[in-house]
């Protein structure tokens, strides 16, 4: 199984990753790893990113997960995943195979910009939650299990868990 952990940033992608990859037994990666250092410099100078920045980004995510299940490993995936066609890529295909699944943390932008604003060390420039929140699809019920991350870290993780197909 490989869970994508979606959602803008400021959503706890990489928290709730953390939390699921505990209760789940298997690794967490941070898709930020994946970034190239040009696509972290120009979100630090508040720089939005571009599709032609993110397909090869993506493409990197997309390598990583082929990898897991090969290996026949679980991983749990932190992206942003702001369009479907992005989720396309992850999943290897506009339908893929059901091997990955998207969980949504989905928020408010004022709940959202209140927890970039107090993050440390990240380079990821508050100034452009907007822009994400401009650039984000929404999946659909067929396409993400959807939390509020107004919920505790422990709660979204029990609903998403609740939530999950039995293995």
């Amino acid at each position: 199984m490989i869970l994508i952990v979606m959602g803008v940033s400021g959503s706890g992608k990489t928290l709730i990753g953390e939390l699921l990859a505990q209760r789940l037994g298997c690794a967490f990666v941070d898709g930020d790893v994946f970034h190239s250092a040009a696509n972290k410099e120009k979100m630090a100078q508040g720089i939005a990113l571009t599709d032609d920045d993110r397909w090869p980004w993506l493409a990197a995510i997309r390598t990583a997960i082929e990898e897991s299940v090969q290996a026949g490993q679980s991983l749990i995936v932190g992206c942003s995943s702001l369009k479907r066609a992005y989720r396309d890529v992850l999943r290897g295909g506009a339908q893929g195979d059901g091997t990955v699944r998207f969980i949504y943390l989905k928020g408010s932008f004022d709940v959202l910009h209140e927890r970039l604003a107090t993050r440390g060390r990240h380079f990821f420039n508050p100034a452009l939650l907007q822009s994400q929140l401009d650039t984000l699809e929404e999946p659909g019920d067929d396409e993400a299990i959807t939390v509020s991350i107004e919920l505790s870290p422990q709660e979204i993780v029990d609903e998403v868990v609740a939530k999950l197909p039995a293995a």
